[in-house]
């Protein structure tokens, strides 16, 4: 196991584990608004917040999120457990973030102070960007009540990371080694199968090992528009980016509206042949060829664009009547 990796895991070694997990690419950016370099967490929710993010978030009181300082406050080895069993950033927002509708902006560093209050507030206090069957509800209530719900939330969700094993729960003594990041952007759908009366509601998920990760839900469409960036890690022994489109429902089960096996071989292959891609002009560098055994509608390009190792994928969606989707992905080391 490499030094990263090991570090996580090594007992007594709290403050290390925690620059460890802080080092990780999602947790180089703020959670909520995505400024750079951030320097405080909320340890409950095991997110990595800024200085803005955070004096909303100590407004939210400690029963909703407890916040605590990565470089000046002590931590309990409790406290850097639960961060590191969640994973950082990109898990935590996998479900706090799940449903953010078209309607909401994810608001940026610049933003005003009351733009990010309600953000802040709707994610974790109100709970509207939650999976439904996550939401724990109520009316006016007391702060002790409110405790206690919120309290039950966090078992929930921690409840559903312990299930899925979502996004990058990672780098622990005795899990697999990864060896790199995958982020995935889901652009969009067309002409996806009817599943409801006239139309369907759908989402996407990707499973890679252990990992489950999923799209919001986009109502009443065939032709759906996601462009969401999911982030998976990729273990050194991995197979095809499991892919499936459901629609959502409900008072029943989810449908399924087709599925796709993604290779990710040709992408990991070719940016380690190139290594570091800085160093490189825009250039092709791989492709994954489409062929009767494959979902791919044309060859899969992979390319160097400014410093970075993308690829475009569109695939036509196996075992349904109808319906294509478009990706992109794109290959990030552990020393990003």
């Amino acid at each position: 196991m490499s030094n990263y990796s090991a570090g996580l895991g090594k007992p007594g070694s709290g403050k290390r584990r925690l620059k460890d997990l802080l080092n990780q690419p999602d947790n180089r950016v703020c959670a909520d608004c995505g400024a750079s370099d951030p320097k405080w967490a909320s340890t409950n929710i095991g997110v990595f917040i800024c200085l803005k993010c955070c004096g909303v978030h100590r407004s939210l009181g400690t029963h909703i999120s407890k916040v605590l300082s990565v470089t000046l406050d002590e931590w309990s080895e409790e406290e850097v457990d639960s961060m590191i069993e969640i994973g950082g950033n990109a898990s935590a927002n996998s479900i706090y973030e799940a449903f953010v509708p078209d309607t909401c902006s994810k608001p940026g560093p610049d933003v005003s102070h009351d733009q990010r209050m309600r953000f802040i507030r709707a994610k974790y206090e109100l709970q509207e960007f939650l999976k439904p069957s996550l939401r724990i509800k109520s009316g006016k209530r007391s702060t002790k009540s409110s405790a206690f719900l919120t309290s039950s939330l966090s078992r929930k969700i921690m409840d559903s990371f312990k299930s899925n094993s979502s996004s990058q729960k990672m780098f622990q003594e005795g899990m697999v080694e990864f060896i790199g990041l995958l982020k995935v952007t889901v652009k969009k759908g067309t002409n996806l199968a009817i599943r409801d009366l006239m139309s369907s509601d759908p989402y996407v998920v990707l499973n890679l090992g252990k990992q489950k990760l999923q799209t919001t839900v986009v109502n009443s469409n065939l032709n759906p528009v996601w462009n969401q960036e999911l982030m998976l890690s990729v273990p050194e022994s991995y197979g095809p980016v499991k892919l499936q489109v459901y629609d959502y429902d409900t008072f029943s089960a989810d449908d399924i509206m087709g599925e796709a096996d993604i290779d990710i071989q040709p992408l990991i292959t070719s940016a380690m042949a190139f290594g570091d891609p800085e160093m490189f002009g825009d250039m092709q560098i791989g492709k994954w060829l489409k062929s009767h055994d494959n979902p791919l509608i044309d060859d899969s390009i992979i390319n160097i664009v400014d410093g970075k190792v993308k690829q475009e994928v569109q695939i036509k969606l196996q075992n349904v009547e109808c319906g294509e989707l478009e990706l992109e992905m794109e290959w990030l080391p552990l020393d990003q």
